[in-house]
């Protein structure tokens, strides 16, 4: 009986967070603590805002020219899932010889999976010239802190491919993601949007979009949507909360978006646009998440 009770003390992952009493404590369950990765808590200059950092890196030989890195937003919910399909990826690299990533996952101090007023701030970008909206807008410091402090830290301290850099953000990320992709195309090489609120600011993303192929290029792009997110939700809802529901349309913008980028010369074949059947807006980035793994490395 002794024995058994060690080998419980060891192996069985405790679920504290739910309240499990002390009595079961006592008797060999411990609290869950996720062993994927490492994280380190940062305070940005560019916009004075701390940030939590996670990262996986591949249990695999450091690839000749480095990890690619994908860059993974509402890391508080996310990094688990991104870092369980990176180490999917190394386990079969024989059979697929693809290279598993990097995973750098951007998460806040606050446990919550998604810090609803950090990320309203931190992934929405300002209309030119439009007025300034309490608790939104700081895309641009932001990114500031993503270019010239994240970056920097994570490549002098894991050997990286410079020029496969990839970024996931899902709704008010996705967002993001199509704005810095756009506006700022040498950023990341590959860009995964995940249920864009393209609706923001009268969809000002959509104006970013170029009538021809820039000189530098276009990072590859994955516009993901669940099939669902249009429908309104059945309980009763109130006038205005319906009226604002459908002026955010999620599904037609995207494809919209899509269409614009795949019409550049040499993108066709880069930007791939996909509904996800039975997916609502809440759970949809789960689905895109791992899609856009793939395709971040399946991209040379």
């Amino acid at each position: 009986m002794e024995k058994l009770r060690q080998y419980l003390g060891r192996s069985l992952g405790g679920l504290m967070a739910f309240g499990l009493s002390a009595a079961c404590l006592a008797a060999g369950w411990q609290s869950v603590s996720a062993q994927a990765g490492q994280q380190i808590d940062l305070l940005s200059r560019s916009n004075g805002e701390r940030y939590r950092i996670m990262v996986f890196r591949p249990e695999t030989p450091v690839p000749q020219d480095g990890y690619p890195v994908l860059y993974v937003l509402d890391g508080n919910a996310a990094f688990p899932v991104a870092a369980f399909i990176a180490r999917g990826i190394a386990r079969r690299r024989r059979e697929t010889g693809l290279v598993a990533p990097l995973v750098v996952a951007v998460a806040y101090p606050q446990q919550e999976d998604f810090a609803y007023d950090a990320r309203a701030r931190d992934y929405t970008p300002l209309l030119p010239g439009g007025p300034v909206v309490a608790g939104y807008g700081g895309a641009e410091r932001f990114f500031r802190f993503l270019q010239t402090e994240l970056k920097p830290l994570i490549q002098s301290r894991f050997p990286v491919d410079l020029r496969r850099q990839g970024i996931f953000g899902h709704s008010f990320g996705g967002l993001f993601v199509s704005y810095v992709c756009l506006k700022y195309p040498q950023s990341f090489s590959t860009c995964l949007a995940s249920s864009p609120s393209l609706w923001w600011e009268n969809q000002m993303v959509l104006n970013l979009v170029p009538t021809t192929m820039p000189a530098s290029g276009l990072p590859a792009f994955q516009l993901t949507v669940g099939a669902l997110e249009d429908d309104l939700p059945a309980e009763n809802l109130s006038a205005q909360r319906r009226t604002t529901l459908l002026s955010r349309p999620m599904i037609a913008p995207a494809r919209r978006l899509a269409e614009a980028l795949q019409a550049l010369p040499g993108q066709a074949d880069r930007v791939r646009f996909q509904v996800l059947e039975g997916e609502d807006h809440g759970f949809s980035w789960m689905p895109a998440l791992v899609r856009g793994m793939a395709f971040f490395v399946q991209q040379p």
